[in-house]
């Protein structure tokens, strides 16, 4: 009898894409859903090492107390690549070193395991996945987006998107592409043809 193979697929998008709205629905549907950008900033919150790593590049002002000082941190470090290239070290290999834990518990039980991650191609982790899932919209929709539902000023927008590779280089890579620029309805529809695709029963 041939051994199920475990399927790790990746979820990632430019900013605004509707990613997150997107794993939310695979996640809603039973199928387990890691969600990089909260080990992130679990990590940032609870690891006294990366802590300190984070202080000492970043000045005092990086923590308010114990809690982290988003706006900060988000300001100073996407307005700079040197920095995001410098916080990205610090923390990706422990992000990744937790996915792996995760994903490998999740693979007792479970056959496939989806990751929502921002930076696939920017982090160079294409090789941690079988597939990667690519949710695209056009810049007009994912900067309303922004504005709206993550508070974000143009400027902020604009300054994440520059530190993104742009979407038409990432669609000629992705295994899947998902444009998003309608409904959230029409999204689910999309979320539930990868699945049959994948060919995974729930």
């Amino acid at each position: 009898m041939s051994k199920i193979k475990k399927i790790k697929v990746a979820i990632t998008g430019n900013i605004g894409s509707g990613k997150s709205t997107f794993a939310n629905i695979i996640a809603k549907t039973g199928y387990p859903v890691i969600n990089a950008d909260d080990i992130s900033k679990d990590i940032l919150a609870n690891d006294p090492k990366v802590r300190n790593n984070i202080i000492k590049e970043f000045g005092a002002r990086a923590f308010d107390g114990k809690k982290i000082n988003k706006r900060y941190l988000s300001d100073t470090i996407f307005s700079d690549p040197k920095k995001l290239k410098k916080i990205n070290s610090i923390l990706h290999p422990r992000v990744r070193e937790q996915i792996d834990k995760l994903t490998a518990n999740y693979f007792k039980t479970e056959n496939v395991v989806f990751v929502e991650t921002a930076l696939v191609y920017e982090s160079k982790i294409v090789n941690l996945f079988d597939y990667i899932v690519l949710i695209t919209a056009d810049q007009n929709i994912r900067m309303k987006r922004s504005l709206s539902d993550k508070k974000l000023s143009e400027e902020s927008f604009l300054n994440r998107e520059k530190n993104q590779i742009v979407q038409e280089k990432k669609q000629q890579k992705a295994d899947f592409v998902f444009s998003n620029n309608g409904s959230k309805n029409e999204l689910k529809l999309k979320a539930k043809l990868l699945l049959k695709m994948l060919v995974i029963p729930h």
